[in-house]
């Protein structure tokens, strides 16, 4: 009979041999690990699970073995640390670089949007941060990228989609172009009425000034007076001070209540807006990324291949990820005739297994792929 400590050494060259088995084991593993990364698969696969340990065990009553149980055992033990490398693995390719903290401000912060005080955009400013912070106008939308970008102000606002008319153009493409990050939203209530002077009437007007997003939200009541010059505005807000400062009669402005009461205009019709269900969604931009537990949305801008099935190749990564998407839109690529980038939002949470592997199959299947950023649905 050997020696308790000859058996110790036949062991220690049995487990080396095995560890040899295991690495290699373990690089298969990681190859695995990357085909289901790129193809957007869930780690576990039950019937995989299953079929492997049933083959295991058929050989093994072929030889007469009797220790069946403690082979399943080891077997569903490589299995899990399997599991759990390759989940390791495919979160360090896809894994999120941002702070995992709300986003912080107090009165020294400054905001810039795009307007005026009583403005839409001043409205849900004040809608998201209140009156913590300072805020400041700009007269254009890129103002507001610049000025993020020079270090003036600390986060912008700036309306990104309405409900009635669809997407603001001009801030996607924004988006593309700056290296800025969503970091909020802020959905408001939209309701467009007609301004003018007090000693003035519906008769009296010939001009009317606003944003062109303002009219056409108003369009159908547009329709009714032809006759109108319509003249746009950068704001709705701007528009309206411009009519109180005219002073005339003839002219008028299509803007909110509130730009009404702030710049001493009558309403001569209110709720001129044809979709009584008028919302538009603004979005908070900052220099970094900010995500916490709580953020449940997502926005990323992507460019595809320009052949057959480049879209569904990335929609798939939605569904098998169980991800709910709540938009896509589309803007033209500059010099690259019928190519287009695609916006869009989708529910989850950048910190998440299943949106890990469905942002980094997007990212593989993508000839572009930027992410916007993940914060909280309003």
């Amino acid at each position: 009979m050997k020696s308790l400590e000859e058996l110790r050494e036949r062991i220690n060259s049995i487990d080396e041999k095995m560890i040899e088995l295991f690495q290699e084991r373990m690089s298969v593993v990681s190859s695995v690990a990357d085909y289901k990364r790129m193809n957007g698969m869930d780690i576990l696969d039950e019937n995989r699970e299953k079929e492997v340990i049933k083959i295991h065990l058929t050989n093994l009553k072929k030889y007469s073995m009797a220790d069946v149980d403690e082979v399943e055992i080891f077997l569903k033990n490589i299995m899990d640390i399997s599991k759990n490398f390759q989940k390791k693995r495919i979160e360090k390719f896809c894994g999120y670089g941002g702070e995992l903290e709300p986003m912080k401000y107090d009165s020294s912060c400054k905001v810039g949007f795009q307007g005026v005080p009583a403005s839409f955009s001043h409205e849900a400013l004040v809608g998201y941060f209140g009156d913590k912070v300072r805020a400041v106008g700009f007269d254009d939308f890129e103002d507001v990228f610049e000025s993020l970008r020079n270090g003036n102000i600390d986060y912008g606002i700036l309306p990104v989609e309405n409900s009635s008319t669809g997407g603001i153009s001009q801030v996607y493409d924004l988006l593309e172009r700056y290296d800025f990050y969503i970091v909020g939203e802020k959905c408001i209530e939209v309701t467009q009425n007609l301004l003018g002077i007090y000693d003035s009437s519906i008769d009296d007007i010939e001009e009317v000034y606003s944003h062109s997003q303002a009219f056409l939200q108003s369009r159908e009541f547009l329709k009714k007076h032809s006759r109108w010059k319509l003249i746009p505005y950068f704001n709705t807000a701007k528009s309206a001070e411009y009519v109180s400062r005219e002073n005339n009669k003839h002219k008028a402005s299509i803007a909110s209540k509130e730009a009404a009461e702030f710049y001493g205009l009558h309403v001569l019709k209110e709720n001129i807006n044809y979709n009584n269900n008028n919302y538009t969604r603004f979005i908070i931009i900052g220099r970094n990324m900010i995500c916490d537990k709580n953020s449940d949305k997502i926005s990323i801008l992507v460019a595809l291949p320009h052949r057959v099935g480049s879209l569904y190749n990335i929609l798939k990564f939605f569904w098998k990820n169980n991800l709910n998407m709540t938009k896509i839109d589309s803007r033209p690529i500059i010099n690259k005739p019928w190519q287009y980038f695609f916006y869009i939002d989708f529910q989850g949470n950048v910190t998440k297994s299943e949106t890990k592997y469905a942002l980094q199959g997007i990212r593989t299947e993508s000839s572009y792929f930027k992410l916007l950023g993940s914060y909280k649905e309003d």
